[in-house]
């Protein structure tokens, strides 16, 4: 058992009031995710409560905390990018004053007072990864500051160097067609590494009991279904776009393919709220919904580091923990998951052959 300092804020006007502890953990979700849907997933509140508690604090703070676009998602307005930088801002200075300050019940050994380790990644949205994250600094001393975003842009980030890591997917069964160039052409074969991270299932997400017989990807447009697509730039979005090109599939025949959500738990939960009868995402995100899942390609997750940073004390540390049992405890709980090579580190040439040097 573990117990750790948090902080909490007060509204001060002409009374002081505790604000309402679900909020920020909330916007941040919002933030990560883009989605509601999503956050509401991560956070374990109804949608409904979702609701109730923004509509009362901007009534409260007299501004909007959220945007919400049909065919865009959710995104924080200025408000509430104020309010999640106070957050992040006053927990950064918490563990810098209190650094080690998580304490193990009932150890014999000394606790460390070594600051925790940080890294920054952009990412591909991943289940296992969103877990890692919460559950890195009171296990382990690393903090993962995770921006998720569309595979593309984790690597165009990482390749400006706005970030220490990108975190993508690629086929490694299922969807052989994709073409990896987009990925490639911001890699470099000296420069950067990859760090396996997990194996997962993708496919089609539909209502439970699967009560239009969905068998394969072309079934959606024969069977003209309402589906909901993912953004653009994202690694997924690629593979819609692929299996329907291979499937002789026009997009324009398909209802719904401009309705696009950020994460796969916002694409599950569109079709568990019969907003749509299906969407390709995880096996885990249906499985979180109880929904049916239809098997259609099987991925590996990259994780994208120079090599010269592979010996930092912050990815050291994270390829340790990517070998311990903390990642596995974590996959057991999802669906479709695999980390049995978590942490091996290969070179670029996994991808291909038309990687720049």
């Amino acid at each position: 058992m573990r117990i750790a300092p948090r902080f909490a804020w007060d509204i001060v006007g002409e009374s002081v009031e505790p604000l309402d502890g679900r909020l920020l953990p909330l916007l941040e979700a919002v933030a990560t995710s883009a989605s509601l849907a999503g956050a509401v997933a991560e956070c374990g509140v109804s949608y409904r409560a979702a609701w109730g508690l923004l509509r009362d604090y901007e009534r409260k703070f007299g501004a909007a905390l959220v945007l919400l676009e049909r065919g865009r998602g959710a995104s924080l307005t200025a408000a509430g990018k104020n309010l999640v930088g106070a957050q992040r801002t006053a927990a950064r200075r918490l563990a810098r004053v209190l650094p080690g300050l998580v304490t193990d019940i009932g150890l014999d050994r000394e606790q460390s007072l070594t600051a925790p380790l940080e890294l920054r990644i952009a990412a591909s949205h991943d289940l296992a990864l969103l877990a890692l994250r919460e559950s890195l600094p009171t296990e382990t001393g690393l903090e993962l500051e995770v921006s998720f975003t569309g595979s593309l842009q984790a690597i165009q980030e990482f390749s400006a160097a706005h970030a220490d890591i990108a975190g993508f997917h690629v086929p490694i069964a299922g969807c052989q067609t994709l073409k990896l160039k987009p990925y490639l052409q911001w890699l470099r074969a000296r420069r950067d590494r990859l760090i396996q991270f997990v194996d997962r299932d993708q496919g089609l997400i539909l209502p439970h009991g699967n009560p239009k017989k969905v068998r394969k990807f072309l079934d959606i447009a024969t069977k003209k279904l309402r589906f909901v697509n993912r953004q653009r730039g994202s690694g997924t979005r690629l593979l819609v776009d692929q299996m329907m090109m291979d499937a002789g599939i026009d997009p324009t025949a398909i209802d719904g393919y401009r309705i696009e959500e950020f994460t796969h738990a916002a694409v599950a939960a569109t079709v568990a709220s019969g907003g749509a009868d299906v969407g390709l995402g995880l096996r885990a995100a249906a499985a979180e919904y109880q929904l049916a899942f239809v098997p259609l390609v099987r991925e590996r997750y990259f994780f994208a580091v120079r090599a010269k940073h592979l010996e930092s004390p912050a990815v050291a540390r994270l390829v340790e923990v990517l070998k311990s049992p903390v990642l596995s405890r974590i996959v057991r709980h999802l669906a479709g998951y695999n980390a049995a090579a978590a942490g091996s580190v290969i070179g670029l040439d996994a991808l291909g052959s038309t990687v720049e040097a």
